[in-house]
């Protein structure tokens, strides 16, 4: 039987990403073992439920995220857990601080605890003393139950004694054939039972030598049972050999001897475990598998063998490639001279690589969270649903574009100066997070996109920049607002000013500020304004599956962000009063435009996680490891190379609408009640239509009769939002942001147990 397992399951649960985890990470892959990570205890459950880890590693540096003590006794609450070795990350002390107890770890669960170092090196080193100490002990506990299981169903008698001969346990097996039980012989020494007078004489003494010399004994034998009879045995003893080469147990294993001489095969112990992968069964030299592109022509005796081998030669010496081909090849030409275990992991690398969507996680399918697989379902997908077989279904009403144009003209001011006092004074707050645009929006009539980018735009002097007048900005801001659909619950002008006030708030961020120019700025506000001009209120998948213009349009791919972007050129170039972009220069336009567009593209849900992995890796680690580092001048001069480069400003830009546009869950408590409701009220709405005209419902759990708001935002708020804004806030340090976010997720949470709570049945009498 098995005492080990291969490879070792590793969680980690920690809720964001930072040099500590990223070491606990690397040293799993050092060691060979497998990982996963959790972000909330809830996921961490669900994921050790699923894995059976035999190490979790819970980060106890931050109780702001969760209770890593609560995280502990959730886990150790569950069956598979008194295998597990759960170990605490607790952070450094100074020296002049007087060392904690670890007495609340132990008693919440914890087997050990490891104090704050983000060295690989030492995390490795953690990891192979737990492996080759308490998971390798309860490897052997786990198999001790098997193997006691098996003995007890065993048919052939087995007595285990101690290296003295005393009497340590007896299978039921031994208890029927002897006619004794256990309680009578544990702990008794074999002197002390009734011996059968019919073996040699000398058996007994050849018996002992032989074992005592840890030699194996074997034959005929005869006992006496209980009753006083005597039966004769095929006797096997075993001597158990431990830690210094003393024996330690004999194992006894007995079976009725027959007079025919008909032999009994030995005592044979099946436990019954998991099916587990071995995979020093599959390792096999990587190499002889390795393709040499330059000896490919050669091989095969026919002409049509030689032929594509030869195309493949000459695909893999093509001047022009892929970056991930070029990837792929450097991997493959590693493994040629890499040892074994390097040649495997590379293997899984390449497995990862080939697969058609990098950035995207697989979300396994999961019947008890409906909200996030609707959520994903509904925002990450495009193209058409299929309702069965090949079939694809469309609406024979087709849906169709409509604009509504608001036709009841609030008197916009001429200059800023012209603002009503009351809106005025609301201006005046909106460099503050906290800044309430719902009272701006009853204030202004539904208007509140014209007057707050009037105020934000003049801030940056946009007008400047693009050489136009504030009658011509105001005339652009009058058409952009008039283009959203005051009809939709969420997606109208009062988002766009949301939106808008958010980039804003954030190009303001020293970091954010210090890495971008005047021109991304103005594209950045621009974009925020137009990013959902002209929303239907229903989303892509909807207008895919309804067949809409749009979506034939633009082939189902991008459709809303690719028809915002659109419209809003076409906007602003149709009339000369409302175009903002009449006085560049043509090359100032191009840029101008591009970097516009390219963030109202960055807007679509698909990409979501490819935009947020590369900011990460391409912007925070970098910077992160420069920080660690040390802090000097040249330090600094490193960041700012990393921020300003060209590409990496496009991710900072992406990264900013992209937080601007789905802020909801960071905003004050009692706007994002409000913005949950009217995002839920449109996916109602939709879903209603899509039962009216028979269409795919693409997110079944927005029944405006059963659906859980508190359920739908804490899904979002774990797929979507907090590794975003981790990241975010990192980069722009936002730490008001995160602690409404916080507070929200509490506010939720507290409202879904509440809600829980009053569905149970009453106790029973």
């Amino acid at each position: 039987m098995r005492l080990t397992q291969e490879p070792i399951q590793v969680l980690l649960v920690f809720a964001k990403e930072d040099s500590q985890s990223d070491a606990f990470w690397w040293a799993c892959d050092r060691a060979g073992f497998r990982c996963n990570i959790a972000r909330t205890p809830e996921s961490a459950v669900e994921c050790f439920l699923d894995k059976h880890h035999e190490i979790v590693v819970i980060d106890g540096r931050h109780s702001r995220y969760f209770e890593p003590e609560a995280v502990c006794r959730l886990i150790r609450a569950t069956k598979p857990s008194e295998n597990t070795v759960l170990l605490a990350v607790v952070p450094q002390k100074p020296p002049d601080q007087e060392e904690p107890s670890v007495l609340p770890l132990l008693c919440a669960g914890f087997s050990r605890r490891y104090v704050e170092n983000s060295s690989v090196s030492a995390c490795y080193n953690e990891l192979i003393q737990i492996e080759h100490g308490e998971v390798r002990c309860q490897f052997k506990l786990r198999a001790c139950n098997s193997v006691f299981t098996a003995l007890e169903h065993c048919q052939e008698a087995v007595e285990i004694t101690s290296e003295d001969h005393v009497i340590q346990y007896v299978n039921p097996a031994f208890e029927r054939m002897m006619g004794y039980h256990k309680g009578e012989l544990i702990g008794k020494e074999l002197t002390e039972l009734p011996k059968s007078d019919k073996n040699r004489a000398d058996l007994l003494d050849t018996i002992n030598t032989c074992i005592k010399k840890g030699k194996e004994w074997q034959g005929i034998y005869y006992a006496r049972k209980k009753s006083g009879d005597s039966i004769q045995q095929h006797v096997k003893i075993t001597p158990v050999i431990g830690q210094g080469g003393k024996i330690r147990h004999f194992v006894a294993i007995k079976r009725p001897h027959s007079d025919n001489n008909k032999q009994v095969s030995q005592c044979e112990l099946t436990v019954l475990t998991p099916p587990t992968e071995c995979h020093s069964l599959r390792h096999r030299d990587r190499r002889k598998d390795s393709v040499d592109a330059r000896s490919l022509s050669s091989r095969g005796s026919d002409g049509k063998t030689n032929r594509r081998y030869s195309s493949v030669a000459r695909i893999h010496s093509m001047t022009i490639e892929a970056p991930i081909t070029k990837v792929i090849n450097i991997i493959n030409a590693a493994q040629e001279s890499s040892p074994v275990t390097v040649a495997e992991a590379l293997d899984r690398v390449l497995e990862i690589l080939r697969t058609t969507e990098l950035y995207s996680p697989q979300l396994a399918s999961k019947e008890d969270d409906p909200h996030t697989n609707d959520l994903v379902g509904g925002l990450m997908s495009d193209g058409l649903r299929r309702l069965s077989g090949n079939e694809y279904v469309f609406s024979k009403s087709t849906f169709q574009r409509t604009s509504y144009y608001i036709t009841d003209h609030l008197a916009i001011p001429v200059t800023l100066n012209d603002v009503p006092p009351s809106i005025a004074e609301m201006l005046d707050d909106e460099e503050r997070w906290e800044f309430n645009i719902l009272e701006l929006e009853a204030a202004t009539h539904k208007r509140p996109l014209t007057y707050l980018g009037l105020k934000i735009f003049t801030g940056f002097g946009v007008c400047e920049f693009l050489s136009c007048s504030e009658a011509t900005l105001r005339s652009w801001l009058q058409v952009i607002e008039g283009s959203y659909h005051a009809s939709n619950s969420y997606h109208n002008s009062t988002h766009a000013a949301d939106v808008l006030h958010a980039t804003a708030y954030f190009l303001r961020k020293e970091r954010v500020k210090s890495s971008l120019d005047q021109l991304d700025e103005v594209a950045a506000l621009i974009a925020a304004t137009v990013h959902d001009v002209d929303h239907p209120g229903r989303t892509n998948s909807f207008l895919c599956n309804a067949g809409s213009e749009l979506a034939i349009l633009y082939n189902d791919t991008a459709v809303l962000e690719s028809h915002h972007a659109a419209l809003a050129f076409q906007l602003t170039v149709r009339d000369s009063k409302s175009n903002i972009f009449k006085n560049i220069d043509r090359n100032q336009f191009r840029t101008l435009r591009q970097a516009i567009i390219d963030m109202v593209l960055a807007t679509e849900m698909t990409r979501h996680f490819e935009h947020v992995n590369k900011f990460v890796n391409s912007i925070n680690k970098p910077m992160a490891a420069i920080e660690e580092s040390s802090s000097n001048s040249s330090d600094c001069e490193g960041q700012a190379n990393i921020r300003n480069s060209p590409e990496n400003r496009l991710l900072i830009k992406r990264m900013m609408i992209k937080c601007a546009d789905v802020a909801n869950p960071c905003r004050p408590l009692e706007l994002c009640i409000e913005w949950a409701g009217r995002i839920s009220e449109e996916y109602f709405a939709q879903t209603d239509e899509e039962k009216r005209q028979g269409l795919p419902v693409v997110m079944p759990v927005f029944d405006r009769n059963t659906c859980s708001v508190p359920k739908s935002q804490i899904s979002f708020i774990d797929y979507f939002i907090t590794d975003m804004f981790d990241a975010w806030d990192a980069f722009a340090s936002l730490p008001g942001l995160m602690e409404h976010l916080s507070e929200n997720y509490k506010y939720w949470k507290n409202l879904d147990e509440m809600k829980c709570k009053s569905l149970r049945p009453p106790p029973p009498p």
